[in-house]
């Protein structure tokens, strides 16, 4: 997988009636990914204030966030990536680095013991956890049906559902368990381009009344699960 990425993004959310009719009208023009159906789990990282979140739901110009991500539950052994994401407007970028699972471990208790052929990334990845004191706030992970355009592989289709949060037990190679912070019924459905969204997929969401909605999964964790249970009495918000 590509270190680094930069694409538009555009979320939605569907109702579950307009998620089944939207995937019929694809079926003739894309495809599953080769993840096919996957569970997709993280762990963030923010400052113990949770700078970079509350920044992030003020709905600022520019904002980034630091997260681990595994593709299904990993084991020690298992690949995962460290990724800095930033968003400036509707444009995101990524960059992140791949490694085991017990050498992120390495890196959290000593920067030096991880070499990257990413240096760059990694110097950023560094300044980060330097700066603010990172250390792990939410777990966060859904599951995720993921397609694209055969004809246009820059244009990607995506599908969240079951998105589960929890702020304790901050591993990936732990059990799938914490609250659910989307409604029942509910899908966040995801585009990605390099550039404009087709027509034909306009036609198709114009047509189930399907509207842009911004909806960050960590913003909707941090809201529900720590500024409205006031359980960090110096949050900033």
């Amino acid at each position: 997988m590509a270190d680094i990425f930069r694409r538009v993004e555009k979320k939605y959310i569907l109702t579950k009636n307009q998620f089944e009719a939207l995937k019929g009208l694809m079926t003739e023009r894309m495809i599953e990914d080769e993840h096919g159906v996957s569970t997709i789990c993280n762990v963030y990282y923010d400052s113990r204030l949770y700078e970079l979140i509350s920044h992030s739901i003020t709905k600022p110009f520019f904002k980034e966030k630091i997260r681990l991500r595994s593709y299904n539950k990993p084991n020690k052994d298992s690949s995962v990536f460290l990724e800095i994401k930033r968003k400036c407007d509707s444009v995101v970028s990524k960059r992140r680095i791949e490694m085991k699972l017990s050498d992120l471990e390495l890196y959290i208790k000593d920067k030096d013991s991880l070499e990257s052929s990413n240096k760059q990334i990694k110097k950023e990845l560094d300044y980060y956890f330097e700066r603010y004191d990172l250390r792990p706030t939410m777990y966060l992970s859904y599951l995720r049906e993921a397609y694209y355009d055969p004809n246009d592989r820059d244009f990607r289709v995506t599908f969240d559902s079951n998105v589960i949060a929890r702020d304790y037990d901050l591993k990936l190679d732990t059990l799938n368990y914490g609250t659910n912070i989307l409604e029942k019924d509910k899908y966040i459905m995801e585009i990605k381009t390099l550039g404009s969204i087709p027509l034909w997929f306009v036609k198709m969401i114009n047509k189930l009344g399907i509207m842009p909605c911004g909806f960050s999964k960590y913003g909707e964790a941090y809201t529900q699960l720590i500024l409205k249970a006031n359980t960090c009495e110096e949050c900033v918000v």
